[in-house]
Order: C-alpha cells, then sequence, then structure tokens
C-alpha cells in the first residue's frame, strides 16, 4: 500500500526538503504540497479520487489559513484524512488544541528525518505521535479564548485596526470591540497588542 500525502509549509525550502525526503521512501507518495491551508483546501477539490491524500503533513504558523484551523476543517469535512502537525514550537496551547482536533501526530522540525518517516507509519498503523510530556503539559493548560476572540487577536497582532478586523472577519466594529475586551480580560492584559504577545506565548493564536 501507498500512503499519500499533502504537505502544507509556507517556506519552500522546507516544503520542498520534506517532499524530497519521503519521496525516497517507497512507501510515501507526496499528491501534492501547498503553502498554507488555504492553498491545501483547494488542492483537495482538485486532486482526483486516486490522488486523495491520506495524511495532511502541515505547519502551524501560516498566512490565511493555520495549520490548526486546517485541521479543525478536514475534522468536519474530510475526517477519514489523519492530520499530522509539525512546527518549530512545541507549545502546549498549540498541542492542546491540536488533541482537541483529532490530530494524529504532533511533529517538531528539529526532530530526525528517521523521526518524521516512523511518525508517519505509525499514524498510518493507527497510533499517535505526540510526546507524552508535551501531552501532559498541554493538558494542564487551558486555552480560555473563543474562536472569535482569537481570530480578532490575531488580526490584531497584525497591526489592523478595529474597523480593518471587523470588515475582514464579516462583524460590526462595536462586536470586534467586545471580543477584544473579552480577550484582554481573559489574558491579565494592558491592551489588545500584549494579549496577542501573551496568547502567541502560550500558543493559543
Amino acid at each position: 500500500m501507498v500512503v499519500k500525502v499533502l504537505i502544507v509549509e509556507d517556506q519552500a525550502l522546507v516544503r520542498g526538503a520534506i517532499a524530497a525526503l519521503l519521496s525516497l521512501e517507497p512507501l510515501f507518495q507526496v499528491v501534492a504540497e501547498a503553502a498554507n491551508g488555504k492553498a491545501a483546501l483547494q488542492s483537495l477539490q482538485s486532486l482526483p479520487d486516486e490522488l486523495q491524500p491520506d495524511i495532511v503533513l502541515t505547519d502551524i504558523e501560516m498566512p490565511d489559513v493555520t495549520g490548526l484551523e486546517l485541521a479543525q476543517h478536514l475534522k468536519q469535512a474530510r475526517p477519514e484524512i489523519k492530520v499530522v502537525i509539525m512546527t518549530t514550537f512545541s507549545r502546549a496551547g498549540y498541542i492542546r488544541r491540536a488533541l482537541e482536533l483529532g490530530v494524529k501526530g504532533f511533529i517538531l522540525k528539529e526532530a530526525p528525518s528517521d523521526y518524521l518517516v516512523n511518525a508517519l507509519k505509525k499514524v498510518m498503523n493507527g497510533q499517535k505521535v505526540i510526546d507524552p510530556e508535551l501531552a501532559i503539559n498541554a493538558l494542564d493548560d487551558a486555552d480560555p479564548l473563543t474562536d472569535k476572540e482569537r481570530k480578532a487577536l490575531r488580526l490584531a497582532e497584525e497591526g489592523l485596526s478595529t474597523a480593518q478586523i471587523a470588515s475582514k472577519l464579516y462583524l460590526s466594529e462595536g462586536t470586534v470591540r467586545n471580543y477584544l475586551s473579552e480577550a484582554i480580560a481573559k489574558l491579565g492584559a494592558s491592551n489588545r497588542i500584549d494579549a496577542a504577545r501573551i496568547a502567541k506565548q502560550k500558543g493559543w493564536l
């Protein structure tokens, strides 16, 4: 059996290196590469049935649609696809959200190449591949933000005004202000930028 993989990573060199690595393994076939979650969803729509992936191997921090947002979409729309996260960050908030979204693996980018290959094999055999210590840390650090608060904070961190955030999220400015105020209060922050910094440190953004 050949395991079909879709690689989602915004850094072209990293994406190419992972594709080259997996192409050396007879078990794996890289069916597509994407620079972010939005492009990955477009690839899934355009790929023929015989090239639909068994595994989506995705980074977390990407423009447009993040890896966790992609995982959330796949959980709802394509639950048969196994999602494996790869990241530079071992932030507890990322791992907790990934576990809640049914992600099957969480791999740090600095891991050896054979670890990645073996992890994907284990995932295809029905196992989860997440470092136990990281998983325990994640369960001890609950994310207090709602999805809307998180999206508003992420856009605030990018320097967008309340009006611009409202336009992006198709909400009123008053609603956006409420989301940001709630997030600031929950995180004990002094302002929206401070709240975004705290949330990003925790892996909640």
